[in-house]
């Protein structure tokens, strides 16, 4: 019996490296009893996306291309996409490829062992690494004291040997995860209050997704030869990108992982201590390694209280709207 494989790309606005991810898909060694298509998301999408995709349409079956289907989401924001992805689900098994990732040749192959050598698993994830092409600034590879970690280039690796991930352990984000389409239909939607909108800085939609899936009774396993390469972008190693991604990194993390509860109780005095200290020695290093780090780490604080702020917004909009409904 021949099982489906649905390869799920959402994409926005980047026809250029879409195309590198679906020649990837396409370079990728097939496997045997698996059927494998592609359903590619394109969410508010204004470059020449719907153009490109109507255009491999076009060609597939003469090239020999994977089978591409494409639906236009036009609410933007990742999370939308994924739900809209999910509705129209018809296979077995679905596999996360982010627009900006290339996959490995062997990808394919190395997904179906997976669910053969797990069969009691209904999530898998794999390894994330850059894409490096030698044009990347040197202080990126420092494993010194002041290395920038992580990296506003996602990488995802929890070791050598696959293992079966529970909650409390590293959780995998999104771009590189399999997950069965029953399971995925059971939970529900990707939270639409987290996850970028267009190209913002913004995440956790994914990482939630897998938290949920646990607590629900679902198991999740990483297997590190699962192998997708993620785009580099010079312009993400700008020290101002460095800062905002840090910020929206604490800020999405203190959303998911903090309760409502504490929210209420406002913003904790470490976290002033701690944005005291960091400012303080960014503004009295002379080394441009540890200046780079303490600024880094002053905005990741900033970002913590933005998210403590809005747990507590969330808490005072939840008490309102209970006090409403007692003198209803």
């Amino acid at each position: 019996m021949t099982s489906r494989l649905t390869v799920l790309i959402c994409t926005h606005n980047r026809a250029a490296l879409l195309a590198n991810v679906l020649r990837s898909l396409n370079e990728c060694q097939r496997p045997d009893s698996w059927s494998v298509d592609i359903l590619v998301i394109a969410n508010a999408c204004r470059d020449g996306t719907h153009g490109m995709l109507d255009a491999y349409r076009a060609r597939a079956d003469g090239d020999g291309l994977l089978p591409l289907a494409w639906l236009a989401e036009p609410k933007p924001g990742k999370s939308h996409a994924l739900n809209r992805g999910a509705v129209a689900l018809r296979g077995d098994w679905v596999a996360i490829v982010d627009d900006d990732h290339r996959v490995k040749e062997d990808f394919l192959l190395r997904v179906s062992q997976a669910i053969a050598e797990h069969p009691q698993a209904s999530l898998l994830c794999g390894r994330i690494l850059p894409d490096w092409d030698g044009r990347e600034p040197t202080w990126v590879h420092d494993d010194g004291p002041y290395r920038i970690y992580p990296l506003p280039i996602p990488r995802q690796d929890f070791g050598a040997n696959a293992r079966e991930l529970k909650v409390g352990d590293p959780m995998p984000g999104g771009g590189n995860q399999i997950i069965r389409v029953d399971v995925l239909r059971r939970l529900g939607p990707f939270s639409t209050e987290l996850g970028p909108q267009g190209h913002d800085l913004a995440g956790g939609e994914d990482t939630e997704y897998m938290l949920r899936a646990l607590r629900a009774g679902e198991r999740l396993w990483y297997v590190p030869e699962i192998v997708q390469y993620h785009h580099v972008d010079l312009a993400r190693l700008a020290l101002s990108y460095l800062m905002r991604k840090a910020y929206h990194r604490s800020a999405s993390a203190i959303v998911l992982h903090e309760t409502a509860g504490r929210g209420r109780r406002g913003i904790p005095l470490h976290i002033f201590r701690k944005l005291s200290g960091y400012a303080f020695r960014a503004l009295t290093s002379f080394g441009s390694a540890r200046r780079r780090f303490y600024l880094v780490r002053s905005a990741a604080a900033l970002g913590e209280m933005a998210g403590y702020r809005r747990l507590s917004l969330r808490s005072q909009a939840m008490s309102a709207a209970s006090a409403r409904s007692d003198h209803a």
